[in-house]
């Protein structure tokens, strides 16, 4: 059983919603990201996703994109962010880490030296949104043979036939993406998103976490509703902006962000 699975398994015993919070790595310094890690834990986090910062996000609108433009002055590479993995899991191996990303720099490493490398350092899952599960199919028996999660998107415009394929190559979870356009670009409509979501439980089994839109404890409360997990990031990546230079506010502000959706979820 992978951790994923192990941390929903739990949390549905105790009629609990998974609070799934993601930033980008060495954003807005590589000095941050560990400390800022052990923080959202400790704040009420189930699972971290954490972004490999890239050049060219082209699923992300301009705050996310800003963090990773961020991080890439500094350098932070891949190399660099499975590192700060197996740092944070010198002190912590229970919670599940999803890396989120894009095709190009996992290209660079190479398919079977960077599952090797995710697996020693102690990632769970890999979420790359630029490449499909009907391309991915030998990525995918690799990251099998080492027990991590394929993660995979699912959108407003996915049909039910592409969601059942999808969700058929997918484990851990699947991500609902409860708005069109890239992240942080739109409102969120909660009907609308508890009516697909009722469709995608016709595709699949897997838990349903649902993203985009989420930006604080009333919104995930309102999604909370119905989902199995609660994905929040543009919220958590704009106070980073805001207090860059100060590592302890960021920290201090984010975690008591999330303190305030994991009271709000845990009182649903």
């Amino acid at each position: 059983m992978s951790r994923i699975t192990g941390v929903f398994e739990n949390l549905k015993v105790n009629n609990r919603k998974a609070l799934i919070p993601y930033v980008a790595a060495g954003d807005p310094n590589p000095e941050i990201t560990v400390d800022l890690m052990h923080g959202m834990v400790d704040a009420g986090a189930d699972i971290l996703e954490l972004g490999i910062p890239f050049s060219d996000p082209m699923a992300d609108g301009p705050v996310i994109q800003r963090a990773s433009e961020r991080a890439l002055v500094h350098g932070t590479s891949l190399i660099d962010v499975l590192a700060m993995v197996k740092r944070f899991r010198e002190t912590n191996q229970a919670t599940p880490i999803i890396l989120m990303g894009y095709l190009n720099p996992i290209e660079v490493m190479g398919y079977a030296n960077f599952v090797k490398a995710a697996k020693e350092a102690g990632i769970d899952a890999v979420l790359t949104v630029d490449f499909p599960p009907e391309e991915s199919k030998e990525f995918v028996a690799m990251l099998a043979e080492q027990e991590l999660d394929p993660i995979y998107l699912l959108s407003p415009t996915t049909t039910l036939e592409r969601m059942k394929f999808v969700c058929s190559q997918a484990s851990g979870f699947v991500y609902y993406v409860a708005v069109k356009g890239v992240t942080g670009s739109a409102a969120l409509d909660t009907d609308e998103v508890k009516q697909r979501f009722e469709l995608i439980r016709q595709a699949t089994d897997l838990p349903v976490g649902v993203g985009f839109g989420i930006k604080d404890a009333t919104t995930a409360a309102a999604i909370g509703q119905f989902s199995d997990a609660v994905i929040v990031g543009s919220a958590l990546v704009k106070i980073i902006e805001e207090n860059v230079g100060d590592n302890a506010l960021t920290i201090k502000l984010i975690s008591e962000l999330i303190s305030s959706m994991r009271k709000a979820l845990d009182e649903l």
